[in-house]
């Protein structure tokens, strides 16, 4: 799995949604779904851990000083 964490976000995204297509398709014998099914949790976990990471980085920035202070992203409703 230290390979895949390795990979750019867009990258662990591209292969997860390869895996959806794959299962979508319905042509999967069962013990391969099961294993696409693991593999896109996996993915799916380094994807969210990924932009909670960068979420909690942008929460911070620097000012017109060089200090930091606290920056609130609104998010679209």
């Amino acid at each position: 799995m230290s390979e895949k964490n390795e990979l750019s976000f867009e990258e662990n995204m591209n292969k997860l949604e390869e895996i959806v297509e794959k299962l979508e398709s319905g042509d999967v014998p069962l013990e391969k779904a099961i294993q696409y099914y693991h593999e896109g949790m996996k993915l799916s976990k380094i994807c969210s851990d990924k932009l909670t990471n960068v979420e909690s980085q942008m929460k911070q920035i620097l000012n017109e000083h060089g200090e930091f202070e606290s920056f609130d992203v609104q998010e679209d409703e």
